[in-house]
């Protein structure tokens, strides 16, 4: 086995991983499958976690991690399929900052190990062992994939700032009412 074979194959490998774990997400999310909460339940997780409305925001991140994921695993627009990844996983990663950087405390360790890995995988394409690879990389050009990435990049980047603006909204309200019930004697 040539050397470029061998990084073809540890492509697949680490595509297939990734993008599997992220399907896997996405599923659970999107239809409740791995004991995940389906649209409805996730749909109330994201808007306690800022994300409004919630329902939408759950079908967009389902949406970005098992899209994203099963793209990536097949090897098929893997541009557009890390830029996907490397988005949704900006959102998760909002959530989880303020717990600091490891999973054992909540950190956001974990989602940006994925979105890290999706971005890498993105840039360096699929390999030898892809639909990319037998489509001729069509779907895989550099001007569609840089603008994929910026896309993707803006994108987040107003999801995870409209976040922000809703949770420092209900910390508002929270305050003002918490005054409220002080005044009137209720507390």
């Amino acid at each position: 086995m040539t050397s470029l074979h061998r990084k073809d194959l540890g492509l697949f490998v680490l595509r297939t991983a990734v993008g599997g774990v992220l399907f896997a997400h996405g599923a659970q999310k999107l239809f409740g499958w791995f004991g995940g909460g389906g649209l409805d339940g996730t749909a109330q997780a994201m808007e306690h976690m800022g994300f409004e409305p919630g329902r939408p925001s759950a079908l967009a991140a389902g949406i970005g991690e098992a899209g994203g994921g099963a793209l990536l695993a097949a090897g098929l627009a893997t541009p557009a399929a890390g830029s996907i990844i490397a988005g949704t996983m900006a959102g998760a990663i909002a959530v989880h900052a303020p717990s600091g950087f490891f999973a054992m405390g909540g950190g956001y360790e974990y989602p940006a190990l994925l979105g890290t890995c999706g971005l890498a995988l993105g840039i360096a394409g699929a390999g030898r062992y892809s639909i990319d690879h037998a489509l001729g990389h069509v779907l895989a050009r550099p001007l569609p994939s840089v603008l994929a990435f910026g896309a993707s990049a803006l994108a987040a980047a107003a999801v995870v700032t409209r976040r922000q603006e809703t949770l420092r909204r209900r910390e508002i309200r929270e305050i003002e009412q918490a005054a409220m019930q002080q005044g009137s004697g209720l507390s």
